[in-house]
């Protein structure tokens, strides 16, 4: 009997505070979460921004002007330490994370999709947990993801998962602004209801992520159409992927 598989993708808003700062219970918590499910025969991968923001906590300010080359930089600074803060946690639960860099190209039929599908397949057989994120400092603009939630979807469909789990900074869809009085969360959305009308725009600044909520509305109602179950649900809320996956009413859950 194959074991339960989940992608949980978490965004660069739920891993940082206002100042731009990782933070490291967020992610211990993180991995908590993903240990827990472990122990119950659930495999999780992981696709996980926080890249760009770490090399900027690393360099500061950088005399490159171009703004591709600079996230770059950042990107290829970055990228060794969040791995180092993710290898460091899951060594302090017994566990074992890898990396797995990849372009859109990476995703295509052919040679490069089958030996994707061999590289997670090997990890997942032995209990590593993979760790996704799109491989910046080579990417070029053709081959780029449009952000790690497309990523975290096609990952999701590569290696038939049950269902992709994509964290962010708000609790879920809202018929408004989540703040506003008036506005309420959608608990579950059909593939075919227009939702993207309930959008709103939000200004973010550079190495915050490129993915708003009309991309995850995009990404998660084209994993739902595939069969695997999406949800949008807030990072930084205590046990949310342990609640997804019990069942409970958490985030926005959309389905076929």
């Amino acid at each position: 009997m194959k074991k339960k598989r989940i992608v949980v993708k978490v965004g660069t808003n739920v891993m940082t505070n206002k100042d731009n700062r990782i933070l490291g219970p967020v992610l211990k918590h993180l991995v908590e979460q993903i240990a827990t499910l472990y122990e119950e025969d659930v495999m999780v991968v992981l696709v996980s921004s926080g890249s760009a923001i770490a090399g900027k906590e690393v360099l500061g300010d950088v005399n490159i002007e171009d703004p591709s080359k600079r996230r770059q930089v950042f990107s290829a600074v970055g990228q060794p330490r969040m791995m180092r803060h993710y290898y460091s946690i899951f060594h302090d639960y017994g566990m074992r994370c890898a990396q797995v860099l990849a372009t859109k190209r990476d995703f295509s039929p052919g040679i490069h999709r089958e030996n994707m599908i061999n590289c997670y397949e090997s990890l997942l057989s032995e209990g590593i947990i993979p760790i996704a994120n799109e491989d910046d400092a080579v990417s070029v603009t053709m081959s780029m993801f449009s952000d790690n939630d497309e990523l975290a979807s096609l990952v999701a469909e590569l290696i038939d998962a049950d269902s992709l789990i994509i964290l962010s900074d708000t609790d879920g869809l809202y018929t408004g602004h989540p703040e506003d009085d008036d506005s309420e969360k959608l608990n579950k959305v059909q593939v075919d209801e227009n939702v993207e009308k309930y959008v709103q725009e939000s200004g973010k600044g550079e190495g915050e992520g490129r993915g708003g909520m009309e991309s995850k509305i995009k990404i998660a109602k084209g994993t739902a159409n595939k069969n695997i179950t999406t949800y949008i649900a807030n990072g930084k809320q205590r046990n949310v992927i342990l609640d997804i996956v019990a069942g409970k009413p958490v985030g926005t859950k959309f389905t076929a």
